[in-house]
């Protein structure tokens, strides 16, 4: 039987000063190719699952191993190092740097990482077919992340999870500022860029029509064995550089 790509046993996490843990969980594995969809209540664990997952935060206890390494053995810079060759991150933010173009901000993980550069063969051209392929026409691409709509942005930070055909894809609350046509197209390029790698897929949304398409549905309610509390979010945004938040006027409207 083929070992898992993700492997969780007895994975618990607490935040620094808190007396009970807000994640606990007996076992969650997700093979290669697999496509999750994640759903639960606010302070269910999602997104610290992901920061777990993602390498941005090390569990207090248990098993987690993703492509056969223990994460929790690594120093937070190997961590680091293998969250930009390995895993593909979309942001509820979207943590695009607001200076760089928009074609800069796609190839930013080829820039760090030469595994990635290598699977993407030429970088200008994979990153032009992903922006193809969400609706961003060649006349967007230089321009900064900063003249864009919050829907344009979450699209850019979409190609730049995928760029380099990453084996595990994050996708946090990734449709939030799409309508209803452009949720399903970027669904549909997101499953089909990850088919194409052979990628895991984790999807966390809290709406569960989105959730047609995947081949699991889990809900934390039923993985997590601690009580719900207050969900962070926040770690995981900070996964790559960030120097300031955009205000709402540079944000845009929903595209």
């Amino acid at each position: 039987m083929p070992q898992p790509l993700l492997d969780l046993q007895d994975v618990v996490f607490r935040w620094p000063g808190q007396a009970a843990a807000c994640l606990d969980i007996a076992n969650f594995q997700v093979a290669a190719d697999e496509h999750v969809f994640i759903h639960g209540e606010s302070g269910s664990g999602k997104s610290t699952l992901l920061n777990l997952i993602a390498g941005v935060l090390p569990p207090r206890q248990g098993r987690l191993v993703a492509l056969g390494q223990a994460l929790p053995a690594l120093s937070a810079a190997a961590r680091d190092r293998f969250r930009v060759d390995h895993i593909g991150l979309i942001f509820q933010q979207f943590n695009l740097i607001p200076y760089l173009s928009v074609l800069d901000n796609v190839l930013l993980p080829c820039r760090f990482s030469r595994r990635r550069r290598e699977r993407a063969g030429d970088m200008k051209q994979a990153a032009a077919t992903l922006l193809n392929h969400l609706g961003l026409g060649e006349d967007l691409w230089q321009r900064r992340a900063t003249q864009l709509s919050v829907g344009q942005q979450q699209r850019v930070a979409a190609a730049r999870a995928l760029i380099g055909q990453p084996e595990i894809v994050i996708a946090d609350e990734p449709t939030s500022a799409l309508d209803a046509a452009r949720q399903e197209a970027f669904l549909g390029l997101l499953r089909q860029e990850c088919a194409a790698a052979r990628a895991a897929l984790l999807f966390v949304s809290h709406d569960q029509r989105l959730a047609e398409g995947f081949s699991r549905r889990v809900d934390m309610a039923e993985i997590n064995r601690a009580a719900t509390g207050g969900e962070e979010g926040s770690a995981l945004d900070a996964a790559l550089p960030h120097p300031r938040p955009l205000s709402r006027g540079e944000r845009g409207g929903k595209t």
